[in-house]
């Protein structure tokens, strides 16, 4: 997944409302940048860190830059990128969905995003299944959620959540149901930093995530994580991680 444009470099000044960062450009500028994360954005938002920025052409958005990349510290390797924009992730999924990069989730031909399933009345990031399924008995359809991951507490360890996530907890029990109605259900964690080797719930943070997790995958929930490269230029699904229960 290439940026539709060359990202400018700065350096944060400050991220606050959530949805807001102030970056000062090389030359001495100051500007507001939209932030696409909601999360707690641990470690990632650190005041003076390198960070890169996209511009939006469209007259009517109040923030044309939007915040995209930020350099962070790793006990593991130096010049480390970590993504922040969560609105990027689905993305990425979908072109690696599409090009089959995916090896779990190879063989579907039909990718539907956001449908609403479950109880709880969530939507789906991607259900895949079979035009012509009767040809693939074997192979029901898969309901796949996918998890954008940039804490990291240790060394070369991602973790998820970074905060108190009753969503994520909901869609965790979606994901049982779908496996006792017959279903695949298949959580997806995107590594959205270069420096992470496996990847763990944080029980600190999120205790009932990671218990919820734990029960999913005894309930027959499949569970892959996938790293990642990322450059000012673009980010690439690379290889699968452990995930470590």
């Amino acid at each position: 997944m290439k940026f539709d444009s060359p990202l400018m470099e700065g350096r944060l000044l400050k991220r606050y409302k959530r949805f807001l960062a102030d970056i000062r450009l090389p030359d001495g500028r100051e500007l507001t940048a939209h932030c696409a994360n909601t999360g707690a954005m641990t470690g990632c938002a650190p005041e003076g860190a390198r960070v890169w920025l996209s511009r939006s052409d469209n007259a009517k958005r109040k923030y044309p830059y939007s915040w995209q990349l930020v350099e962070v510290e790793s006990g593991v390797s130096r010049g480390v990128l970590a993504c922040i924009n969560t609105a990027l992730t689905n993305k990425l999924v979908a072109e690696a969905l599409a090009e089959g990069k995916i090896a779990e989730l190879a063989g579907y031909d039909v990718c539907q995003s956001e449908v609403r399933y479950g109880d709880e009345r969530s939507r789906i990031d991607f259900l895949l299944s079979h035009s012509e399924p009767h040809h693939q008995p074997s192979s029901p359809p898969a309901y796949v959620e996918v998890k954008h991951v940039t804490l990291s507490l240790q060394p070369g360890v991602g973790s998820f959540p970074d905060a108190v996530t009753k969503r994520g907890q909901k869609h965790l029990r979606e994901l049982m149901q779908q496996v006792q109605l017959g279903y695949r259900a298949v959580l997806v964690f995107i590594i959205m930093r270069t420096d992470v080797t496996l990847v763990k719930p944080e029980d600190a943070i999120d205790r009932d995530y990671g218990q919820l997790l734990r029960q999913a995958v005894a309930q027959g929930v499949e569970v892959i994580a996938y790293a990642t490269d990322i450059s000012p230029q673009q980010i690439r699904l690379s290889h699968a991680i452990p995930v470590v229960l």
